[in-house]
């Protein structure tokens, strides 16, 4: 019977496990022997009293066609967040046992080969039930179980243990004759290395350690033993790392409310994303804080510290950042501060020291000019001093020298002032200036991945990986693996689980599910979470296996996503089954985010300016809220309420011309501009009619380049857009060549702050840099609801109250509680 089948691998879902023509096979003796109760082997019928499922197999339930059920086992879609449908053969009785074709003897809860397509490997299942159906033919109930090739990791199943399976929740019925050998698959703790779960099999064939499920894409713990079909007792090692026995652990935090949780913000940009988790987290009544971020643009950094003074910003690259918590744990085990490693080598250094003549190798006297280290300022791992030559560096004060004559020293010269380096390596280890393994509880970011990116004419679909432009996907994971965090949670482009086939999404689940990470995939739009933005984003929750696995936070506004779902994983979308009995809130428009905020010209200069007007909407209200208001907050407030960053990249002369031409209505752009024509195909064309108009500078009021833009149908060159409106996106370049970002009635595009507001970021939220390096650091980051939902989902797992499931509703009203 096919009523819940696995998804075909070759589509990017699950295999069906039994997708081919099973071809006639007699099963030899079921009939005629289970008359002979003597030979208890072939057939032994269960009692009806006593079984569970009989009455709901003879419940009168339509059977189908025997051709349709015994000949072959189809594949079929098993729609997002349901149960496959169920379609059961009637039984006329159960048996416990069951000879197939004469030579294999299977019990309830044996586990089996199942016969698969031709040039297939034969699936893998649990016998859960037999039966004869009232058609006189033998069933049997399979529980599958997945290897990782058929799951949602398909190519990057290399990543994963061979002998490695997954627990479904699918059951179906099939004809007993389908089930070809016996085997034996073994239960083990999740938390345990690969060698060591192989070192219990003992004579098993597999071992399985989690659950997989279609839906978003969930690998998660197993059921308490008594909740998994079959008989276990064979075949079940326990342990109390086992899924989840640490239940403890999980829910101690509730006996300290608010006992602070460390976070790591990798590619933190100006702090978006963390932000947005600490106020969900907080207003859950967990106290969540961004302890560490790391990200290379220096005006982000500079940002992010302004905003979230407690957070240690590190202006540096992924891949520094990991040699260097490296090497800080070593220097932290040389000076026995944790455990392993060995004494510092400078030691040595300093031995040599005093063994010195006084003269260098020159012959020099080493005592003409002795720099002295006052005090070891900071660490890092590169070439700070660009002198091509990358290691660990102390930045030092000097002795009887100001601060401008601070330097990076290599530390592999510094042999002779051990005890300024252990000072330094004392005071960090006690102010956790770094974190060493087991020190953060979230890791979060979004690793760049420009080269899957559209703009990129060079992908590489055939191998991702090898592109540089993709690596910081790889250094994101191995911290995670490094660091073993709690909780990790990874933001990236919709194109990570579409290009080549979602490859680079697959091997992201694929590397936490290989480190023993549960973990699941969302797709979530901010618009579907009070922003006037259309934007979708992928997230990937990951957590140890003494964690619950945090959920998904369905829409609270009323947004239609724009767009399909990837087909590679159109399980994912983090949307409501039934959108009509939602209750949700209106969708906002840009008139709702920013028809507050004072007029401002074009060549507007001053960083920040009086707010002039009262705020006119919900939205308004809330964004505009001090700090110590804003619901999650936890900090001091020390700002001035005044309303920052309200100035908008400068159009040059030309572009101002052409931007002050624009008619001030819904859908005016370059095409209502003199000399241009629409024909009847939506394209655009010169009239002939009209002479060409050029501007003062000489240069013509429509460039050429508008007129060519995507074969003349765009309509995006010079657009306005609209109070009634939603944006696709927020850009990160604020020029009106190719993308509607004209304000509505000014003549100017949209300000800095104006684009932070359709990101939700509150209007405290001050940003630093250059005025093209703070629209980067907006459009570049993540949308505070969508991070504030989705920490709100966070304090719920930490504090053991999430329920059962991907996905739960916020309360209502959120986050105004």
């Amino acid at each position: 019977m096919t009523n819940s089948k696995r998804k075909s691998s070759s589509n990017g879902n699950i295999a069906d496990p039994a997708s081919a023509s099973v071809p006639e096979k007699k099963i030899k003796g079921v009939k005629e022997e289970k008359e002979d109760l003597s030979n208890a082997a072939v057939v032994v019928e269960v009692p009806a009293s006593n079984d569970r499922d009989s009455p709901v197999r003879i419940s009168g339930r339509k059977t189908e066609k025997k051709e349709e059920k015994t000949k072959t086992i189809g594949s079929a879609e098993i729609a997002k967040g349901t149960e496959p449908p169920k379609e059961f053969i009637q039984a006329k009785r159960h048996f416990t046992e069951a000879l197939v074709d004469g030579r294999v003897h299977f019990k309830l809860g044996d586990d089996g080969y199942v016969q698969a397509g031709e040039g297939e490997d034969s699936y893998i299942c649990r016998v859960v039930e037999m039966f004869e159906g009232l058609d006189g033919e033998s069933y049997f109930c399979a529980q599958w179980f997945y290897r990782a090739k058929d799951t949602v990791i398909q190519a990057c199943s290399n990543l994963i243990d061979d002998k490695r399976v997954f627990l479904s929740e699918i059951k179906d019925d099939n004809p007993l004759d389908c089930l070809i050998e016996k085997l034996k698959i073994v239960r083990v703790p999740l938390d345990a290395e690969v060698g060591t779960k192989r070192s219990m099999l003992s004579n098993g064939n597999y071992y399985y350690d989690m659950s997989y499920l279609v839906p978003f894409s969930t690998f998660q713990n197993l059921p308490p033993d008594n909740e998994v079909d079959g008989n276990e007792s064979d075949s079940t090692i326990s342990s109390e790392s086992d899924s989840n026995v640490a239940v403890a652990k999980v829910m101690k935090i509730k006996d300290d409310k608010r006992s602070v949780m460390r976070m790591l913000d990798l590619y933190s940009g100006c702090g978006a994303m963390s932000t947005g988790l600490c106020l969900g987290a907080n207003i859950a009544n967990v106290n969540l804080v961004t302890r560490w971020a790391v990200d290379l643009n220096t005006y982000a950094c500079e940002s992010l510290k302004l905003n979230h003074p407690e957070t240690e910003v590190r202006n540096e690259s992924a891949e520094d950042f990991l040699l260097l918590l490296k090497e800080w744990e070593k220097l932290c085990q040389s000076f026995s501060l944790v455990g392993g490693g060995d004494p510092m080598s400078v030691e040595k250094d300093e031995t040599e020291n005093e063994e010195d003549d006084g003269v260098d190798d020159n012959g020099v006297g080493l005592d003409e000019e002795i720099f002295e280290v006052e005090k070891v300022l900071s660490i890092c791992y590169g070439d700070p001093k660009e002198i091509k030559k990358r290691g660990l560096y102390l930045k030092i004060r000097w002795k009887n020298y100001g601060p401008e004559e601070d330097t990076w020293e290599p530390i592999d010269g510094l042999g002779d002032c051990q005890d300024k380096i252990k000072q330094f390596v004392v005071e960090g280890f006690s102010s956790k200036i770094l974190p060493l393994p087991g020190d953060v509880d979230v890791i979060c970011g979004g690793p760049p991945c420009q080269g899957i990116s559209g703009f990129n004419r060079f992908r590489n679909k055939e191998s991702p990986l090898d592109d540089e432009k993709n690596k910081q996907l790889v250094v994101y994971m191995d911290i995670v693996e490094y660091l073993k965090p709690r909780f990790a949670l990874m933001e990236n482009v919709v194109d990570i689980v579409k290009f080549a086939k979602g490859f680079l999404g697959r091997y992201a689940l694929g590397r936490l599910v290989s480190m023993n990470y549960q973990a699941r995939v969302g797709l979530m739009t901010a618009g579907s979470y009070g922003l006037p933005q259309f934007r979708m984003r992928m997230f990937m929750w990951g957590a140890r296996p003494s964690e619950k696995l945090p959920q998904y936070p369905l829409p609270t506004h009323n947004v239609v996503t724009r767009g399909v779902s990837p087909v590679e994983f159109d399980s994912n979308a983090v949307i409501h089954d039934d959108i009509k009995g939602a209750e949700l809130e209106k969708e906002l428009y840009i008139g709702d985010a920013i028809s507050d905020l004072p007029p401002v010209s074009n060549d507007e200069e001053r960083d920040k300016i009086p707010y002039g007007d009262t705020p006119k909407t919900e939205f308004q209200k809330f964004i505009r809220l001090k700090k110590k208001d804003m619901p999650g907050f936890v900090g001091i407030d020390s700002s001035d309420h005044l309303l920052y960053d309200h100035q908008p990249y400068k159009l040059n002369e030309d572009d101002y011309q052409r931007s002050c031409q624009i008619p001030k209505r819904k859908g005016a752009c370059f095409r209502d501009l003199k000399g241009v024509r629409v024909r009847d195909d939506n394209r655009v064309e010169w009239d002939p009619d009209v002479e060409r108009v050029y501007l003062p500078s000489g240069k013509p009021l429509v460039p050429d380049y508008a007129m060519s833009f995507v074969e003349g149908r765009s309509t995006k060159p010079f657009a306005r857009l609209w109070w009634d409106e939603i944006v696709p996106t927020v850009v990160t370049r604020a020029e009106p060549h190719n993308q509607a970002i004209l304000h509505p009635l000014q003549d100017r595009v949209l300000t800095i702050r104006e684009n932070a507001r359709l990101q939700g970021f509150p209007d405290y939220y001050k940003l630093l840099g250059p005025i093209k390096e703070r629209y980067m650091q907006v459009g570049n980051a993540v949308a505070v609801p969508v991070a504030r939902a989705l920490g709100y989902s966070l304090a719920m797992s930490c504090k053991g109250t999430a329920t059962e499931g991907a996905v739960f509703i916020l309360p209502k009203k959120f986050p105004n509680l």
